[in-house]
């Protein structure tokens, strides 16, 4: 190592060293510093101690002797001071150990203890703090607390003293009673029956159920008495009522009153209003609960005329009727019983009259009286329903009786008897059978297939037509069910029509089946459902009727419409090329004329020019002629984009296409209907009417006018002009194809021919109404489906 590198690292412990002799001497003073504060802050504390043990001596004599529990802290919240009721309420001593107020804070109020802590510091007192505080981290208190500041002698705060009540049971008595209004509001609320309170009769408060019974909003129904929006239900003046209960005459009443609504209708309503007191003898309000009954009124008039009704329907029954009670008396009975059973006492005298006896007296007029007995003991003895049991007279009347069993809940209640006179009915079935058999010889003769099926889908008969469409016999039919024997196409709707025939209902419908010998076959089939004499549905009958041949012609058909709409097309095709073939040369022409012109101008005379200018007008008016021939041709073929078409905006798009002269108008009067339609259709149909219209106007001043009006199930327009007009024998010849009016070059003749096909179109039609030298009136309509 040479002198160099010893003198720098010289050097640089002399700099080291340095440095530390320099941090030394600061650390020492700082240490100085810290001595001298730590001493003035002793002082300090030594200070504040004597002084808070003055002002606690003070304090400790004034409030020796307070009821309350009474607390000093620090600013720190530390106990300084407390007597013996504040330890009886906080559990503890604090001369015994050192606590902090805070640590009895419920962490729901630490938030709002450290606000109000803040609110004593910035104001000095404390007054109505209420928490919740726990005391030895089990039993909670409510506490109220008033407090204040203690300040030294330099009006510096250096403790808080306070007094501390417990108000547990009042804070809780009043969680109770609130969490016990708000239920009750709840309840009231939501309650379906109207509760109003009322103070002298005014109303003060109405709950939803009211305000909606009578139409009102609570609002509205405030600060009205009851007496004026009510009336009573009976004759006699119970409005009075109200007034005895405001009086104090009467505790309470249930009446019923008419209330009217805010529409003017009237509701029946149940009131019940009791008088609340807290004075002996003096009425403060009134709580009335109204139920609006209207409907159960209603309920309850119409059960009395339903019943009414009943004992008269049963009184006129040409059926007899026997009401029998549970202990075996008459209750109810019919003329018609009466009559049928030969007895001659009233209806009165046998009310109540043991139905035994009455057997008894009757059982005569039958062939087999005993017979009769011994049944009516069976039927009592099973108490089972019997549906047209059989009784036959000795005059030969035939009657059938029904039997019910009353009960109710498993209690048997009665019974009740039911008798027809079926003597007529008897022998109409006797004959009917006879005409039975008469029918079935034309029904199996008929060239219509008949089948009738059981409720289960069972075939029960089929004519001999039927075997004959079908290729099986009748034995090989009887006992099964259809699809199990045809090859039904559609299974699915055959068994819907068949369960809707079950159900009452009517139908008609085609299949396809295949019959015996695997050959397809097309049916129409109408079926209804079959009856029995009771009106009840036991089955169903079908008529079939073989439509095979006119359902392969209806195929042919349509092959033969399907090989049309090609040919249609094929023809549409065509159309579009014969016009690009013709147009073609046209527009060859039309050039190799122009270029004559071009080039030949200098050596043609004028009768050349004029030929080539007539050349060039014929081949434009050719050029307009096919264009024609091409739309007319594809009106009906080309395809119907349906849309909702705005005419206003065709009406001003043609506007801005045609050539109008300058001295006409187009005028729309009012605003037309959008309407659905082809938008290119309606293009043409109104283009064609208004170019022809606006061209053929001579006056000075020319308009034409778009007019509509709307029918039941169509729209019909009006362009009308004044111009030249046309003669009456035009009238309907000029839309024809090739048709047109005077010997103006321009027209083709096609344009109205294309109008009337475009109205057809739409199942419309088309007129004219126009006088020469006055102008014209198209009239058309388009069908609005």
């Amino acid at each position: 190592m040479d002198n160099k590198e010893v003198i720098l690292l010289k050097k640089a412990l002399e700099r080291q060293k340095k440095a530390r002799r320099q941090a030394e001497k600061i650390l020492e003073d700082k240490s100085m510093e810290l001595y001298f504060v730590n001493h003035h802050l002793k002082e300090a504390n030594s200070k504040l101690e004597n002084l808070i043990n003055e002002k606690n001596s003070e304090i400790e004599g004034v409030f020796i002797n307070i009821i309350d529990a009474y607390v000093v802290m620090g600013l720190d919240s530390k106990v300084i001071n407390m007597n013996t009721a504040a330890k009886e309420m906080l559990e503890f001593d604090h001369t015994l150990e050192s606590v902090k107020l805070t640590r009895f804070i419920h962490p729901d109020f630490v938030t709002y203890t450290e606000e109000s802590m803040l609110h004593l510091m910035q104001v000095g007192t404390l007054q109505n703090y209420q928490a919740k505080i726990i005391i030895n981290d089990t039993t909670e208190k409510w506490v109220q607390i008033n407090c204040s500041l203690i300040y030294n002698n330099q009006n510096k705060p250096i403790a808080a003293q306070g007094i501390i009540r417990d108000i547990t049971k009042e804070t809780e008595a009043k969680i109770l009673i609130s969490k016990q209004k708000k239920q009750l509001d709840v309840i009231v609320d939501n309650s379906p029956i109207g509760i109003v309170l009322t103070v002298n009769g005014v109303i003060t408060k109405t709950n939803d159920a009211f305000s909606h019974m009578l139409g009102f909003t609570s609002h509205e129904l405030k600060n009205t008495s009851l007496k004026t929006i009510s009336e009573p239900e009976s004759s006699n003046d119970e409005n009075c009522l109200f007034d005895q209960i405001e009086n104090g005459e009467l505790d309470k009443f249930t009446t019923i009153f008419r209330f009217t609504k805010k529409n003017g209708s009237k509701i029946l309503a149940k009131t019940m209003m009791t008088a609340i007191t807290k004075d002996v003898g003096k009425t403060n309000y009134q709580v009335a609960i109204i139920e609006d009954i209207s409907k159960e009124f209603e309920a309850d008039r119409k059960i009395k005329a339903s019943e009414d009704r009943l004992s008269k329907l049963i009184s006129n029954l040409q059926t007899g009727v026997l009401l029998e009670d549970e202990f075996g008396k008459i209750a109810l009975i019919n003329q018609k019983f009466c009559d049928l059973h030969n007895i001659t006492k009233s209806i009165e005298q046998l009310k109540g009259v043991d139905c035994k006896a009455s057997v008894e007296n009757t059982k005569n007029y039958f062939k087999q009286p005993e017979k009769v007995v011994k049944r009516i003991e069976e039927i009592l003895a099973k108490k089972e329903t019997v549906l047209s049991d059989e009784l036959e007279m000795i005059d030969g009347t035939i009657l059938e009786r029904d039997y019910i069993a009353i009960n109710s809940e498993g209690d048997n209640e009665g019974h009740l008897w039911t008798y027809r006179d079926v003597t007529f009915n008897k022998k109409y079935h006797t004959n009917l059978e006879l005409q039975r058999e008469k029918y079935y010889g034309i029904i199996n003769n008929m060239n219509l297939g008949l089948v009738e099926l059981d409720i289960d889908g069972v075939i029960q008969f089929v004519n001999d037509s039927f075997c004959l469409m079908c290729g099986f016999n009748k034995e090989e039919l009887f006992g099964k069910k259809p699809h199990n024997i045809f090859n039904i196409k559609d299974t699915e709707l055959f068994n819907k029509k068949k369960k809707q025939r079950l159900k009452g209902f009517s139908n008609s419908y085609e299949t396809e089946i295949v019959d015996k010998h695997k050959n397809i076959k097309y049916w129409f089939i109408s079926g209804g459902p079959r009856y029995n004499d009771l009106g009840l549905v036991v089955g169903s009958i079908g008529v079939f009727l073989d439509i095979t041949k006119q359902k392969n012609l209806e195929l042919q058909k349509e092959k033969l419409l399907r090989k049309l709409e090609v040919s249609n097309q094929g023809l549409e095709d065509y159309a579009h090329i014969v016009s690009h073939d013709l147009k073609s040369p046209l527009r060859s022409i039309s050039a190799l004329a122009t270029w004559l012109i071009d080039d030949y101008k200098d050596v043609l005379d004028e009768g050349g020019k004029q030929y080539l200018e007539l050349l060039q007008e014929k081949v434009a008016s050719m050029d307009k002629l096919i264009h024609g021939i091409l739309e007319y041709s594809t009106v009906n073929i080309s395809e119907h984009d349906s849309s909702e078409v705005n005419l206003n905006a065709v009406i001003s798009e043609i506007a801005g296409a045609i050539y109008i002269p300058d001295h006409v108008e187009l005028v729309v009067t009012k605003e037309l209907p959008t309407i659905d339609a082809d938008r290119t259709k309606m293009y043409q149909l109104f283009q064609n009417i208004i170019s022809n219209a606006v061209v053929h106007i001579e006056r000075e001043v020319g308009v034409v006018e778009v007019l509509f009006k709307e029918e039941v199930d169509l729209w019909h327009f009006t362009i009308s002009d004044n111009g030249i007009g046309i003669p009456k024998e035009y009238h309907k010849k000029i839309f024809d194809i090739f048709q047109s009016i005077g010997n103006k070059e321009r027209s083709t003749g096609i344009g109205l021919s294309i109008v009337k096909k475009i109205i057809d179109y739409y199942g419309g039609r088309v007129w004219i109404d126009s006088v020469v030298g006055e102008g014209t009136q198209f009239h058309f309509t388009i069908m609005k489906n």
